[in-house]
């Protein structure tokens, strides 16, 4: 089964967090998602709802006008 992606280019926080989040829930634990996110504040914001949530952030790569995250959720 391929990962999901979740595209939230072009939303500010802190929407890419908090929809990442709602994602993440959705998932059967220890899947994996990939986000993608425009807004500079994600590359802070995502990995601490990860650190709070208990979820790895496996790689975020900077792209020219956006970051993806690569998030296991907690098993």
């Amino acid at each position: 089964m391929e990962d999901e992606t979740l595209d939230l280019r072009g939303l500010k926080c802190p929407l890419p967090a908090l929809m990442a989040r709602r994602a993440l829930a959705r998932l059967p634990p220890a899947s994996a998602i990939t986000v993608l996110a425009s807004d500079p504040l994600a590359v802070v914001d995502i990995p601490h709802m990860c650190g709070e949530e208990g979820h790895t952030v496996e790689s975020v790569t900077r792209l020219a006008d956006h970051n993806q995250f690569r998030i296991r959720r907690s098993a």
